[in-house]
């Protein structure tokens, strides 16, 4: 997920204040400082910074792409185990988390939001595992040192989605496995993709207009 503001003195405790640790039923198995409503802290967030018209706080829920990849990853743990792995604009880190618990050797959540950053580490810590927070990543050549990248939810908007799309098939064709989840975006890719999983995820009626969302787990070709 994108967008958000720079690093702030009381970021940690803003988060607190307005979120609460919990587990997401589609991944019982691990807990995140969660929010229940967005425009209360999309409000929150812009008194707090100063500024208007600041991106969604997508670090604070649950987004049903990183919900199914977290599954997929906790119940088939050999694809990370022992290997270094990319959650591409992780959010919440809901993937990182997943890769960390199913034994990989090195996990980096990515996110150009600090407020993400903290909260990945926070729920981490909650978790008492162990994630690399990243801010932006090179979209113009390979990330060094990464056998696997998870990517959830990244097509929603056309330019980025393009653009990302792009970096992630570079990265395929140079040996990186890459999976993709999709609760049908109107910028996911419509072809190079070999279908992994579909999951009913449960998701927040406010964030979704509806109670789950049906996403699609591809594996990206070069």
């Amino acid at each position: 997920m994108g967008g958000g503001v720079g690093m702030k003195k009381g970021s940690e405790d803003f988060i607190r204040l307005w979120t609460k640790p919990r587990a997401h039923p589609f991944v019982p198995e691990l807990t995140f400082f969660q929010a229940e409503e967005i425009t209360p802290l999309w409000q929150a967030l812009e008194t707090w910074v100063g500024a208007t018209n600041l991106p969604p706080p997508f670090w604070a829920f649950v987004w049903p792409g990183g919900a199914a990849l977290a599954r997929y990853v906790l119940d088939h743990p050999d694809l990370v185990r022992g290997k270094r792995v990319l959650d591409f604009a992780s959010g919440s880190g809901i993937g990182a988390l997943a890769v960390a618990l199913a034994g990989a050797a090195r996990v980096y959540a990515a996110d150009i939001d600090p407020l993400s950053q903290i909260a990945t580490q926070m729920n981490a810590a909650e978790n008492r595992l162990g994630v690399e927070t990243l801010g932006t990543v090179d979209l113009e050549k390979k990330p060094v040192d990464v056998e696997v990248i998870l990517a959830g939810d990244v097509c929603y908007e056309q330019t980025m989605s393009v653009r990302v799309l792009r970096w992630l098939r570079s990265c395929a064709a140079a040996g990186v496995e890459v999976l993709l989840a999709d609760p049908g975006r109107a910028y996911a890719p419509k072809d190079g993709t070999v279908e992994l999983a579909r999951y009913n995820v449960p998701v927040l009626r406010e964030l979704e207009d509806r109670d789950a969302r049906e996403v699609v787990l591809w594996r990206l070709g070069g």
